[in-house]
């Protein structure tokens, strides 16, 4: 019998356990690993350190909480970047530390780069999956490349056009509602919270062909969608939680899983009702005649789409681009509308002219609302909209990871394969700095 001695431990000779030679095999390889990713760490660290820190709050927190998801933490971010114009380097905990690219030069090393050498960053896009599925904000490869080749006619003008009508209503709605709060006396409203609202309430019509009239009374579906919103943004700056098992143990991970339940059952319901009523006079007879009298919503756009054999989307893909329409389509909306305000009100005398040109172009029009030929007749407004999306962008960063070494134009490195909490580096792409 092989003998192996362990007299070195004082334990002399014995006789050798399969069992041991599996737990010393074991052992010696988590070690090797230990010391791989120790080695990689360090080496990661130490080619990173051309990028400025700020001052951590401490060894083992990093720079968590440094930019909380409040209105002061806009202005510690602000900060930052006319501190560290160029870039700079933060740590989410003791090991995941995070580039962020301020100035346009470096960013465009970054955005140009092929999705092979910096693909989607897939810690943040993770949490979203149990939520949004294979849609396009979280697929990738091809078949990203394929739905995205299937998708484009959806946002086509010609398909635009008729929501003009939805729109206005859903505005008009929330201007009824923001007169009756005056009246009774609200000096200060939460122009996000009632924006947000009317851009669902709209997209709810263009997508689903439902009324759900969210902005005068609750809704269940939209309550789920504003909920999971903010969970994925606090999930996001509790890196303690990015790992499922952990975070759904919470109180918040439970909430998290309800509101997808109830999200995905809404969605499922309308395709499954589409999907019943749609055979019975032949597919493509009544998407043809939708689409002639201008009354396809989203969900016929996307039961019409083929690919270039002929293959149509499955339920699961409809939900997952539904799903991340409605979630994709209202935030960054509301963000955009609301900074615009904003800017108009710090402005008064833009905000002047801006009125006097809308006013101009209805003054013999009833009923008084814009159609999508006058857009191009607002030259000033379209201006200010535009300067406002430049200073203050509704997705504020775009997160990349790096495949391998990306040489920066000033020459300095983003090392591959530098370790955080889920094996890559995060690479965030500030918009901000656009100015």
């Amino acid at each position: 019998m092989l003998q192996l001695s362990l007299s070195w431990l004082g334990l002399g000779p014995v006789a050798a356990s399969p069992w041991l030679l599996l737990l010393l095999v074991g052992a010696s390889w988590l070690l090797v690993r230990v010391l791989i990713w120790t080695y990689s760490s360090y080496d990661n660290i130490r080619r990173l350190r051309g990028f400025p820190q700020p001052p951590r709050r401490n060894w083992f927190l990093g720079h968590l909480d440094l930019v909380p998801p409040t209105e002061e933490g806009m202005r510690e971010f602000t900060h930052l970047l006319n501190t560290y114009p160029r870039g700079f380097m933060i740590w989410m905990g003791p090991i995941t530390p995070i580039v962020v690219l301020c100035h346009p030069d470096l960013i465009r090393t970054m955005a140009n780069a092929s999705a092979a050498i910096a693909p989607k960053d897939v810690v943040f896009y993770d949490f979203l999956k149990p939520w949004l599925g294979d849609g396009l904000l979280v697929s990738a490869g091809d078949k990203w490349s394929s739905h995205r080749r299937m998708l484009t006619p959806a946002f086509h003008f010609n398909i635009l056009k008729p929501y003009m009508k939805i729109f206005n209503d859903s505005v008009n709605v929330m201007h009824a509602k923001w007169q009756r709060l005056v009246t009774e006396g609200h000096n200060l409203l939460d122009m996000f919270e009632h924006i947000s609202l009317m851009t669902l309430d709209s997209l709810q019509k263009c997508v689903f062909s439902f009324d759900s009239n969210c902005q005068e009374k609750p809704s269940e579906y939209i309550a789920a969608i504003l909920e999971l919103s903010a969970l994925v943004a606090k999930r996001n700056q509790q890196v303690f939680l990015h790992t499922d098992f952990l975070y759904y143990l919470t109180c918040n991970g439970r909430r998290f899983l309800k509101a997808c339940r109830l999200v995905h059952h809404f969605t499922d319901a309308v395709i499954q009702e589409r999907r019943r009523t749609l055979p019975k006079e032949g597919v493509d007879d009544v998407l043809k005649a939708k689409a002639k009298a201008k009354t396809l919503d989203f969900i016929d756009v996307l039961l019409l789409t083929q690919d270039e054999d002929g293959k149509g989307l499955s339920d699961e893909d409809i939900r997952a681009e539904a799903d991340t329409f409605m979630f994709e389509g209202h935030d960054t909306t509301a963000s955009g509308l609301s900074w615009v305000l904003y800017n108009l009100a710090k402005h008064p005398e833009y905000q002047e002219r801006c009125r006097q040109e809308v006013q101009e172009l209805l003054r013999d029009r009833e009923p008084k609302e814009i159609d999508w030929d006058d857009l191009v007749q607002l030259p000033f407004l379209t201006m200010c909209i535009k300067e406002s999306l430049r200073l203050h962008p509704p997705v504020t960063a775009v997160s990349r990871c790096c495949a391998r070494d990306v040489v920066l134009p000033d020459g300095r490195v983003i090392p591959q394969g530098a370790q955080s909490a889920r094996g890559r580096r995060e690479v965030v792409l500030s918009a901000e700095t656009s100015s």
